[in-house]
């Protein structure tokens, strides 16, 4: 497993991350809490030493899945937790007031909660799960979290940024008060190479990679009559004539680099892994099978430029999450 710095934390991540959502068991369906410890403990004997997680992945579920393992492992893990935003609006909406999203008091009871889920004096990596630049230097968040980092029960914050909107944590980055941010970035969403990426190198912000494999359309094997479990959040996602689209854009992937298809996913990490802003990707991992294939990718090669400059034709702007 090779690793890299997370900005300017000094924190050595894993350049595969564990994304814990789906062992939540909320959004992703079909996980089990064995073949969840399973995995995770997989992950951690390959090297991998960076966990993301959420409070309202599961309502704590995942969480706590990953305290056990803390507690049951000697290795240095690095954990990263987010807060959701107290009106619960999922992505942040334009003109929003940062004090119905995160009131201080809200932050520091959520982190708090994190805490003893995680079972852990501190989390490395502490997040707001929507942003809105419309926030800097407004409300009292900062203060919570610079008290947070004061006491010890923060050793860094970060964001999540919206969905599809890279930009909007920009005038954050520049405000110097964030150390990290996780945004969507893959083959199909490359929007974040514009500005956010090259802001990140020149103010030194870690960035964690989510939805690199968009959500499994780039793994190659969504196909138009896929079923999804009931009450999965991929039946929405993915519906109507989306399966489709996504087969055809897979295929031509596949098709235009000449590749196997069943190393599809493989080309899709390294393409992130390729940019030099990039410090960690998350996918998500709910079997031991999905920990081998992936932390085997972590190796620090990435992909060939020339590769690389083909896949930028495979750009797709798009949000299936609306």
């Amino acid at each position: 497993m090779h690793y890299r710095t997370l900005g300017g934390t000094g924190l050595r991540i894993s350049e595969i991350g564990y994304g814990a959502w789906g062992i939540g068991n909320s959004g992703w369906q079909g996980a089990s809490d064995d073949e969840s410890a399973r995995a995770l403990n997989r992950a951690i004997d390959l090297g991998l030493n960076f966990i993301d997680t959420a409070l309202g992945y599961g309502e704590g579920h995942s969480e706590r899945l990953i305290g056990k393992l803390l507690r049951e492992r000697s290795e240095t893990i690095y954990a990263a937790s987010k807060i959701p935003p107290k009106n619960m609006q999922w992505p942040a909406r334009r003109g929003t007031q940062v004090e119905d999203a995160f009131p201080a008091d809200h932050v520091i009871a959520c982190t708090e909660t994190s805490l003893r889920n995680l079972g852990v004096e501190r989390i490395d990596v502490q997040q707001f799960h929507v942003w809105s630049d419309e926030w800097v230097d407004r409300g009292d968040w900062l203060q919570a979290v610079e008290r947070l980092k004061r006491d010890g029960k923060i050793r860094s914050f970060g964001v999540s940024i919206n969905d599809y909107e890279p930009d909007s944590a920009l005038k954050l980055i520049e405000s110097g008060v964030v150390d990290s941010v996780q945004v969507i970035y893959n083959v199909f969403e490359q929007t974040p190479e514009e500005k956010l990426l090259p802001a990140c190198i020149h103010h030194n912000v870690g960035v964690i990679v989510r939805v690199a494999l968009d959500e499994g359309g780039l793994t190659g094997h969504i196909r138009a009559d896929t079923v999804f479990p009931k009450g999965d959040f991929r039946e929405n996602y993915f519906r109507g004539e989306r399966k489709r689209e996504v087969e055809e854009r897979a295929r031509k992937i596949v098709e235009d680099l000449q590749i196997a298809p069943d190393t599809l996913a493989e080309t899709a990490l390294r393409f992130v892994l390729s940019h030099p802003a990039v410090s960690t990707v998350i996918p998500g991992m709910r079997s031991v099978r999905n920990v081998e294939r992936n932390c085997a990718i972590g190796d620090g090669r990435g992909l060939p430029d020339a590769r690389r400059e083909k896949l930028r034709a495979h750009r797709w702007p798009r949000n299936y999450y609306r």
